[in-house]
């Protein structure tokens, strides 16, 4: 259960600082995901939430 909330707040950290993010190189990680359907653009980052869950499971840890 824990583990599901970081990986949550982790992909909403990641969605709101998409932007930003994107310039040190996530958000291009060959698990996360991006297609058009009904002309909207869905961008689905699997593979950058879970490095930043696992990143911010380890401060968890450390605090």
């Amino acid at each position: 259960m824990r583990w599901l909330l970081v990986f949550l707040l982790a992909f909403l950290l990641f969605n709101g600082l998409h932007g930003w993010l994107r310039r040190l190189g996530l958000g291009r990680l060959p698990g996360d995901l991006k297609f058009r359907l009904g002309g909207r653009e869905w961008y689905l980052p699997l593979a950058s939430s879970l490095i930043l869950s696992l990143l911010a499971g380890g401060l968890g840890m450390l605090i």
